[in-house]
């Protein structure tokens, strides 16, 4: 398993809690469109994921961020630019 499964599946168990809507999860789950979520449902699992890798993900990265994959890939470059947090 790759450094970047892992932080799929880190995600994805994540996700758990807020997927009300039961949907799949893939690379190319849309947060807006298949999970149905608002900006309150947003910030709240931001911050789960800001907790769970030591991160910080900014509003302009976020704005940026519409579906599973690319906030996998998103926390992957946070975590490698600083690895001593992660």
């Amino acid at each position: 398993m790759t450094d970047r499964d892992e932080t799929f599946d880190a995600v994805a168990r994540l996700i758990t809690p807020f997927n009300k809507k039961g949907a799949a999860l893939t690379e190319t789950t849309s947060f807006a469109g298949d999970l149905e979520w608002d900006s309150l449902v947003v910030m709240d699992f931001v911050a789960s994921v800001e907790d769970e890798f030591d991160i910080l993900i900014t509003m302009n990265m976020q704005a940026e961020i519409e579906t599973v994959g690319q906030l996998v890939d998103a926390v992957d470059t946070l975590k490698n630019e600083n690895p001593t947090r992660a």
